[in-house]
């Protein structure tokens, strides 16, 4: 088509755009409407699934007291559909969520709305004090601006809050006014809730997620203690809380994992290679599955550049898969290039690769692992206590020791210190070090026998000696990977609590508050005071300001948390 600046060539022209504008706007419409009646199906299915557990559940308590079964195979069995029906509300709540979310942003209605059959919401006890919170009333009329306005009556929004061993009902009162001149009825917009249709104050939502995450105390437990307080919250009320706050915690998620996936270093914790014998530390997180549990794993990175006098914060990162497999570390990691320090898993192989896009990830081992292999065959209380059954005291292995802690004495003194001034120390004082402790081990393993127990420690540090001295040519790289395994002690005390996840979603939402939990403790942050007060403000801060809320941004109020806005 051959345009000459005629007013019908710009005419056209103006046409074509037009209906190419208003086809674009037809296919945004359509594949919004598309994600919005997914997001609906989804969170359908995820409703119906939570129903059917919550009647599981009551089917099964009343089996109980019919029958009057009190045996420890029938009690295992509630604790397991109260672990369910856990995960499942919680899992239904932030599909339910995210279908008004999507549902928002389509602009023609899919099809009508649903609401997820919930158990009946019961009063509060009227023997809980109560506290009149009286929102400002307007001193003029919005509509005509007159003064003289009388009052019509009130509503009252009751929210459930808690005040550290003291339970108390906050009454938020909403006055009516009505103007004599125009007659034209005011009040005050209703108050913000930390959760969609949620009754409860934003202290005790995260004092609950906090006990269960951080304190690892299940949800049936938490139930059972508050009802002897007099408190009258189920499980499913409990669980339905937690998936609302855990939605609504998710951006703050995001902007940490980003966070900590653009470090230079990064500390990481894997599983064991496939037949070796559990490592110690190796973090299981039963995971239920039909008729049976499946070994599911927990990993952690975590961004800490303060040995090496770096000024970002520290930040832990939590995920969850169902297996060991070294797909996950690959998934996790997808656009990372920096350091890894971790143990010797061979998971992370495809991360060293040279041709890896988009690049290779460099390896730094861990010495503490190494050393601990050495230290086993040279405890002498430790043989003690394991009696017969127990190796023969190497002295090879003490020597060992004795020479690795040498390396750790220097990294005592220049914890802190910049990467420059870390590196100078180590190539002046730990290179010859170093080097004698590989010259040492090369004489001495060739006159071992390749089952000698000292030998297999040997050629674990031997065959991998490049990556160990890793800390030779960088400041940044740490001797241990000790922030990692400290970072996951706390889900190898709470799995004794909880026995198992009670679905991949719980898993995985239990990784994500751990994220935020852990990153609150690594910033020297209270979590639950943390948590109280993002709860109250992250629904009504704009996302170019949710930076503010992470710990290291983080200030606590002088004034006591507001209750309502």
């Amino acid at each position: 088509m051959r345009v000459d600046g005629s007013p019908e060539d710009i005419a056209a022209l103006k046409a074509a755009l037009a209906a190419a504008e208003q086809r674009a706007d037809l296919a945004e419409r359509h594949a919004a409407a598309v994600e919005a009646e997914a997001a609906r199906v989804k969170a359908e299915a995820s409703g119906t699934q939570a129903l059917i557990a919550h009647l599981t559940l009551e089917i099964e308590k009343l089996r109980r007291e019919l029958y009057g079964s009190r045996s420890e195979r029938k009690a295992r069995l509630l604790d397991q559909l109260e672990m369910q029906l856990d995960d499942l509300e919680a899992a239904a709540t932030e599909d339910e969520l995210a279908a008004e979310q999507a549902a928002a942003r389509a602009k023609t209605v899919v099809r009508s709305s649903f609401e997820r059959q919930r158990p009946a919401k019961k009063p509060f006890p009227p023997h809980l004090p109560r506290e009149r919170v009286v929102v400002p009333a307007p001193t003029a009329c919005p509509c005509c601006g007159s003064a003289r306005l009388s009052k019509l009556g009130e509503d009252i929004t009751e929210t459930l809050e808690v005040i550290p061993r003291q339970w108390k009902v906050i009454q938020t009162v909403r006055e009516k006014f009505s103007c004599r001149e125009c007659e034209r009825i005011s009040q005050p917009p209703a108050p913000f809730h930390p959760t969609p249709r949620g009754h409860l104050g934003p202290n005790l939502l995260a004092m609950v997620l906090f006990e269960k995450f951080g304190q690892h105390q299940p949800l049936n437990r938490q139930s059972e203690r508050y009802a002897r307080e007099g408190i009258d919250l189920s499980l499913s009320t409990l669980a339905d809380q937690v998936g609302a706050c855990s939605f609504a915690l998710r951006p703050l998620h995001d902007l940490i994992e980003r966070h900590v996936l653009a470090a230079e270093r990064l500390h990481g914790r894997a599983c064991p290679r496939a037949g070796h014998r559990p490592d110690p530390g190796d973090t299981t997180v039963p995971i239920l599955a039909k008729g049976k549990t499946v070994t599911g794993r927990i990993w952690v990175y975590v961004r800490d550049d303060r040995p090496f006098g770096g000024a970002a914060p520290p930040a832990a990162l939590f995920y969850a898969s169902r297996d060991r497999s070294g797909d996950h570390p690959e998934r996790h990691l997808a656009g990372y290039g920096g350091i890894l320090q971790a143990d010797a898993y061979g998971g992370y192989g495809r991360l060293y690769r040279p041709d890896r896009s988009p690049g290779p990830v460099t390896e730094a081992l861990c010495w503490a692992h190494s050393r601990r292999k050495f230290f086993e065959l040279a405890d002498i209380a430790g043989s003690a206590r394991r009696g017969k059954a127990a190796a023969p005291i190497s002295p090879l292995a003490l020597e060992a020791v004795t020479r690795i802690d040498t390396l750790f004495d220097i990294e005592r003194t220049i914890n802190g210190l910049p990467a420059a001034a870390r590196l100078a120390v180590r190539r002046e004082t730990s290179v010859p070090i170093l080097g004698d402790l590989e010259e040492w081990i090369l004489i001495e393993r060739a006159r071992l026998s390749r089952h000698a127990p000292v030998a297999k420690a040997m050629d674990y540090m031997l065959t991998r000696w490049e990556s160990f001295a890793r800390f030779l040519h960088d400041g940044r790289v740490c001797l241990t990977n000790n922030t990692a395994e400290r970072a996951l002690r706390g889900f190898a005390l709470g799995r004794k609590a909880w026995l198992f996840a009670g679905s991949d979603r719980g898993a995985e939402r239990a990784a994500a508050m751990a994220t935020l939990i852990m990153t609150a403790k690594l910033n020297d942050v209270d979590p639950q005071a943390w948590l109280a007060d993002v709860l109250a403000r992250v629904a009504n801060m704009p996302q170019t300001r949710l930076d503010e809320l992470l710990p290291w941004n983080w200030k606590a109020a002088d004034e006591p948390l507001a209750l309502a806005s």
